[in-house]
């Protein structure tokens, strides 16, 4: 195996050399389990751990590696090595964390294209597309939707979804597909390219591990039976991995229940972007486009020109990253106000002590 086949460049390079990092192994992540990691190179495979600076020292999760990550490392036993440097990131795909008003997620890193994947029977939810391609399109991610399961759905309910979606989502990709009978399959497969990350994102049973093992031509990932009950596979994958094979690299991925918004506004403004050129023509700058008159998205709506459950989700997605950046603030000052006292609290002490 090349180096480049993991998806290394030549940007990388300069970086490791500019940094006298060429004393250490180039390695990639390829699955991260709490504080160790599994490492590829292009001759082995390392269980690996930080050193003491990156563990300890780290202001910010970003600091940390995550899986796709680069990172520069030392065998120090056999299969066995310590993470020195995590190397700059071409993408962060990232979700607002479950539970959390103002804490993110990195779901994975230096992503060229995502695989939305999406069942067409109870799964289906044109809502929840849009959430991917907002955290896509923030990170500059090519999005590639991938309806799955057509096997269970009539032609004509196919072509009416394919419709529902082209009439509101612009120049997407959209592949349909069938794990069991491998339609589509090879359409997905025109769109891999060597040194290339794919990664698949989807609800827990939608086919994510069943298309890997189909991709590959052998089963290499566990998949779960199809539940009578909802109508969808059950829960299989539980940690996100990175898988190298001859035609790209895929990483899979635990199903997500939430696609939660962060600080998105790149990501809101490619994926709703008629509406948000639409609001340049309001005639308030602070319009709301929930009811103020002179609102050219509110008459668009009236018009016929945008589609209302598309607004609607935009106004949602929208409140949800201004409120995560206002929670963000929040979080912010209280760690400040938090350090003040402690370090007020030192200063005391120590003049006790004298």
């Amino acid at each position: 195996m090349m180096i480049e086949d993991l998806g290394y460049n030549s940007e990388l390079e300069k970086y490791r050399k500019d940094l006298n990092l060429t004393s250490f192994e180039v390695g990639r992540v390829i699955a991260a389990h709490k504080d160790r990691y599994d490492i590829k190179t292009k001759d082995n495979e390392y269980n690996s751990e930080l050193i003491g600076n990156l563990r300890f020292n780290s202001d910010t999760i970003y600091n940390l590696p995550f899986v796709g990550d680069w990172v520069a490392i030392s065998e120090y036993d056999e299969n066995k090595a310590l993470i020195h440097a995590v190397y700059p990131r071409q993408s962060i795909l990232e979700r607002k964390a479950a539970g959390s008003k103002s804490k993110t997620q990195v779901i994975a890193t230096n992503i060229d294209f995502a695989l939305i994947m999406q069942s067409v029977n109870r799964d289906f939810n044109i809502n929840r597309i849009e959430r991917y391609l907002i955290i896509c399109n923030a990170s500059k991610i090519e999005p590639i939707v991938v309806l799955s399961k057509i096997d269970l759905i009539e032609k004509y309910e196919l072509e009416n979804l394919l419709e529902t979606i082209n009439k509101r989502l612009k120049n997407i990709s959209i592949i349909a597909l069938s794990n069991k009978s491998q339609i589509g399959l090879d359409k997905i497969k025109s769109k891999l390219k060597k040194g290339k990350t794919y990664c698949l994102l989807g609800s827990s049973g939608v086919g994510k591990s069943t298309l890997i093992n189909n991709l590959i031509g052998k089963e290499i990932m566990k998949t779960g039976e199809i539940s009578e009950g909802i109508g969808r596979g059950k829960h299989v994958t539980t940690h996100r991995e990175l898988i190298v094979t001859e035609n790209g690299i895929l990483i899979d991925n635990p199903g997500m229940r939430e696609v939660g918004i962060t600080n998105s506004s790149e990501g809101l403004e490619t994926t709703f972007e008629t509406i948000i050129e639409l609001s340049n023509n309001c005639k308030f700058n602070d319009c709301t486009h929930t009811n103020e008159k002179g609102c050219a998205i509110l008459k668009a709506i009236e018009n016929n020109k945008i589609d209302y459950d598309s607004y609607s989700n935009f106004i949602k997605t929208e409140r949800e990253r201004d409120f995560f950046d206002s929670s963000v603030l929040e979080r912010k000052k209280k760690d400040k106000d938090f350090g003040k006292m402690i370090k007020n609290f030192k200063k005391q002490r120590n003049k006790n002590k004298c």
